[in-house]
């Protein structure tokens, strides 16, 4: 059973890796054994990350800071470029970078579809895309090469929030998440997904400042912590996710359901 869920010997890189959701997919996939790479915008926050956590789990090795604007061609060009100086082929890639934008309907900007759908979801593509090589070769190391895209509950359903873009960048990339699945399934590259649901971050600023409050709208009546998402995305990227193909495991504590 251990080493179903191992992810020993594996190389992850993880985008968004400096905080929040991002930081705690970093943390569990260092605990459960795997050579961690995370990335973002803001160098001096992704240096940080990645030192804290090379010394809270020095036992499982370092956690190594890429940083990198993937929203941008030349920001994914050169992650790509500093991940492959390093390692020869990928095992485990989570697309976690994300923005939201919230205006009134009358009042929402083009700029608000831009930034968040080239970073939520024209970013996921691309990145995959320019790592397919390496992909290709963790899938020749003897088990299944994992993509998984961090989608959200809103793009499941709807909520009050005016996130228009955000809300329709996540429904697209669940779906998304379909088509690649079928596409590099049979090169044993698996692809799926996650969407979350309250987890205390920067982007989730309610669950984080009002984490009682939120937690009464949840069936489970708490907000997600750090295992919750840390299990997840361990079960999907290690040897018991093998056959969860294109799926999105949602993580909310039913509150899908609820609404």
């Amino acid at each position: 059973m251990q080493d179903l869920f191992s992810l020993a010997g594996r190389t992850a890189l993880i985008t968004g890796g400096s905080r929040g959701i991002g930081r705690m997919i970093a943390a569990g996939f260092l605990q459960a054994g795997a050579r961690v790479y995370i990335s973002a915008r803001k160098a001096a926050a992704c240096d940080a990350t990645a030192a804290e956590l090379s010394a809270e789990f020095a036992a499982s090795g370092p956690c190594i800071s890429l940083p990198a604007d993937v929203a941008t061609e030349a920001g994914l060009r050169g992650l790509v470029a500093a991940y492959a100086a390093r390692e020869s082929h990928l095992d485990i890639l989570v697309n976690n970078a994300g923005a939201a934008w919230g205006a009134e309907f009358d009042e929402f900007p083009e700029a608000g579809w831009d930034k968040v759908v080239d970073l939520n979801l024209k970013s996921p593509f691309f990145l995959t895309q320019a790592l397919h090589g390496l992909l290709k070769a963790g899938a020749a190391r003897g088990h299944c090469a994992k993509v998984i895209h961090i989608a959200s509950i809103d793009g499941v359903s709807v909520n009050p929030q005016e996130t228009y873009s955000y809300a329709a960048s996540k429904a697209g990339l669940i779906h998304l998440t379909k088509r690649m699945a079928l596409k590099l399934a049979p090169e044993g590259i698996v692809v799926s997904a996650i969407a979350p649901g309250a987890f205390a971050s920067e982007m989730n600023r309610d669950a984080r400042d009002h984490g009682d409050a939120v937690a009464q709208r949840i069936p489970a009546r708490r907000i997600g912590v750090a295992d919750d998402m840390a299990g997840a995305a361990i079960y999907l990227a290690s040897r018991a996710g093998d056959y969860v193909v294109g799926s999105t495991l949602v993580v909310d504590g039913g509150v899908t359901y609820a609404r």
